[in-house]
């Protein structure tokens, strides 16, 4: 049997759509993915591009069915494009494949070129794409049958180098062929049973949840669920919010952003199910197969995007609140309650302080009128393992991972909730991105602490740099920077710690001054 190619996902995937039937016009970079098309497969020739498009619309709308369209380059794209204005705005679930040049040449603008693809057809397509690799092929014509057949239903574009037919398809681009996403108006009573006895079926279901649960203020019953299951619960990776108690004893941490380490987490459970999360933002980039061997994804968004876009599992586009209020009454109760996790070490280091140690100072001064706001890159992985929340909206990080959130957002919140304390802990990297709203937390004297986290370096980019081999790299320190000379040039107290007891006496008093405090807590790598 001879190894799958892009070509052969590709057709895999399209017969899962129900979409053999094939309209277009060839030229010459379309040739290698028609010259495979399989027998089960009908190709409808038209003499013009737009009878092409106008057909395949047609066709569309009396079958109800998403429709495929082969293009040629640019020029077949725009002969198409008034007939693609009646698609669009009759809503039509139309895939338009453009060939391209070979990928190594599209950069010269060689003859036939498609010229910035992506941007050609809008605005008359929900989405448009050119994968940036012939290994995301697969991924995403998945993509845009479920984007184009995903409410409100319409045209997309995708445009695919010629050579990238032919080349290895990846593992997992099978479950590519099973992959569905349905919209819900909102639970109703047949979704709930339906998705209510799936995860009874499970023998060992463990829930993600990420920061649409937080969001919808769905901390409740997201615990009713994770304890009528015995699931253990982990938060999805790159968070930019809570949406489970810390402290809760099904509380398994955060995941991992890379493959292969956020799969290792996962071993052993047949179900898992993504709750208000993308399915996954991965950072760090590792080769591997998605999910663990055997183990299926059930995915509930809000986002159909998020649903749509995703390599594995089966979407439903749903509010994220209500549901998981219904889940948790209608799933039957196993009975089984997890112990919580031993307490991780602390990292201590004679005459200095480390990161973890202020965490553990923020546990041990923590009250109910708390809200952190955190730009630590490098302790963001651990931040929400290790310091406690139990309440809704009480944790916030830059949800793109962009520079610059911390200390204005800090000041945002503490605007929208005058009687809180709202503790920005903010790299020293980072702070630079935001430190004039330190003026605007002096002139509205907000109650804000401000913890700079300083190790005289881009914490999280030297990690990279140690993985990709590149410590040679410029930019990676930052050293010599006074920020408690800056805090009292914007009129906010500041003050210098360097040893776990210095930080803990200089947080008290912050957390019980009347207006903004920084402090500039020095610690090691």
């Amino acid at each position: 049997m001879s190894e799958p190619t892009v070509l052969s996902a590709t057709f895999d995937i399209l017969r899962a759509h129900g979409m053999r039937t094939v309209f277009g016009n060839p030229g010459s970079n379309e040739l290698p993915f028609l010259a495979g098309l399989p027998e089960d497969f009908d190709y409808v020739l038209g003499l013009h591009e737009g009878v092409v498009t106008g057909m395949a619309d047609g066709y569309s709308q009396a079958t109800g069915l998403p429709v495929l369209v082969s293009l040629h380059a640019a020029s077949g794209s725009g002969n198409a494009m008034g007939a693609l204005t009646n698609a669009h705005y009759a809503h039509s679930p139309l895939v338009v494949l453009a060939g391209q040049q070979v990928r190594d040449t599209v950069g010269q603008e060689v003859m036939l070129s498609n010229v910035d693809a992506a941007l050609l057809p809008r605005p008359l397509v929900k989405h448009a794409h050119e994968p940036l690799a012939a290994s995301d092929v697969p991924r995403a014509v998945s993509h845009a049958v479920l984007e184009a057949t995903t409410q409100p239903r319409g045209p997309v574009y995708l445009s695919v180098p010629y050579d990238d037919w032919s080349a290895s398809a990846r593992t997992d681009d099978t479950a590519l062929v099973g992959r569905t996403v349905r919209g819900a108006d909102g639970p109703s009573a047949d979704l709930i049973t339906e998705l209510a006895a799936r995860l009874d079926a499970a023998v060992s279901p463990v829930l993600v949840l990420g920061p649409d649960v937080d969001v919808e203020r769905a901390q409740a019953p997201a615990v009713i669920l994770a304890e009528r299951l015995g699931a253990p619960v982990w938060v999805a990776p790159s968070p930019s919010r809570c949406p489970f108690p810390t402290t809760h004893p099904h509380f398994r941490g955060q995941l991992p952003t890379g493959r292969n380490s956020l799969r290792e987490r996962l071993e052993g459970h047949d179900l898992i199910v993504v709750i208000g999360a993308p399915v996954f933002r991965y950072h760090r980039y590792e080769e591997g197969r998605y999910l663990p061997e055997g183990a299926r994804l059930l995915h509930l968004t809000q986002d159909p995007g998020e649903a749509t876009r995703a390599p594995v599992g089966e979407a439903v586009v749903t509010p994220i609140g209500a549901t998981l209020a219904a889940l948790a009454d209608a799933v039957g109760d196993r009975g089984d309650r997890l112990e919580p996790l031993a307490a991780p070490e602390i990292r201590r280091v004679d005459g200095a302080m480390t990161g973890e140690e202020i965490l553990e100072v923020l546990n041990e001064q923590v009250t109910d009128r708390v809200t952190y706001v955190n730009e630590t890159t490098t302790l963001d992985t651990i931040f929400i393992e290790r310091v406690h929340m139990d309440r809704p909206d009480m944790y916030h990080f830059p949800a793109s991972g962009g520079l610059g959130f911390g200390l204005p957002a800090a000041v945002g919140v503490a605007l929208a909730r005058p009687d809180d304390v709202v503790v920005a802990t903010v790299g020293d990297g980072s702070a630079n991105y935001g430190l004039s709203a330190l003026w605007t937390a002096a002139q509205r004297n907000t109650r804000t602490v401000f913890v700079i986290v300083n190790n005289g370096t881009y914490g999280a980019l030297r990690g990279f740099a140690k993985a990709l081999d590149a410590l040679d790299a410029p930019g990676l320190d930052v050293p010599g920077i006074d920020f408690v000379s800056l805090a009292h040039g914007y009129g906010v107290p500041a003050s210098t710690v360097t040893t776990q007891d210095e930080f803990r006496e200089a947080y008290a008093a912050a957390l019980a001054a009347g207006g903004p405090v920084l402090i500039d807590a020095r610690v090691v790598l």
